[in-house]
């Protein structure tokens, strides 16, 4: 297995379930997965410069500068695992960002061969965050309905306590999907243009879903 050099986008909107369906196909096919929420805690734990840079601006209140992500991105990128490929997580959500991340990949000759469009509707997703759990340890996802854990408020995985966030009440979720949508439509766009969009039905059921998004993954790659 030889450098990494190809890339695969998983978009879609908060509670889409990218972050489940990156892990499920990296297992299935080798890829890494690079969530920006990851990223953004190792700088943090790791005290590097970029996140020093970022806490300063999450200690004011502000948002942190698309250019410290994408530079985080480029850092993780650069150290060049063996694996068929990377799986983007939460990068790009703008216009700007799919700017920069061209230019990333592009300096890195890392070739982005399709930008998967998880679809789902805002009722769905409003009653999906709606029981969605996480691990307060290792940050699995479960969900009441959907993925409950073996043991009510237990991590099946390293039996971490599992809670709410508090962004997952319908209101705010709400408000993070009207951000999503006016943000993110010129996105879709842009990759549609390009001919990289796959869109997929987010609400087919999990093992669908993987499936769905598998047999795109192999058309590309």
């Amino acid at each position: 297995m030889g450098k990494a050099n190809k890339a695969i986008v998983m978009f879609g909107a908060p509670g889409s379930g990218k972050g489940t369906q990156a892990v499920e196909i990296c297992k299935q096919f080798n890829f890494v997965q690079v969530a920006t929420g990851d990223l953004f805690r190792e700088n943090l734990k790791n005290n590097t410069e970029l996140g020093r840079l970022a806490k300063g601006y999450m200690e004011k209140g502000a948002l942190v500068p698309d250019d410290v992500t994408a530079a985080m991105l480029k850092d993780r990128l650069k150290r060049g695992d063996e694996a068929a490929g990377y799986i983007l997580d939460g990068f790009p959500r703008t216009l700007p960002q799919a700017t920069m991340l061209d230019g990333i990949l592009r300096e890195l000759e890392i070739k982005l061969v399709a930008v998967i469009n998880l679809q789902a509707r805002d009722q769905t997703i409003i009653d999906r965050l709606g029981g969605r759990l996480i691990c307060r340890s290792c940050q699995a996802p479960y969900h009441l309905t959907g993925k409950p854990p073996k043991q009510a408020g237990v991590c099946d995985a390293c039996g971490g306590e599992l809670y709410q966030r508090a962004d997952d009440n319908p209101q705010t979720v709400k408000a993070r999907l009207d951000t999503f949508h006016s943000q993110t439509a010129p996105l879709i766009a842009h990759y549609r243009q390009a001919g990289l969009l796959v869109d997929v039905d987010g609400e087919a059921g999990l093992a669908n879903v993987t499936r769905l998004i598998a047999e795109a993954v192999r058309r590309v790659m």
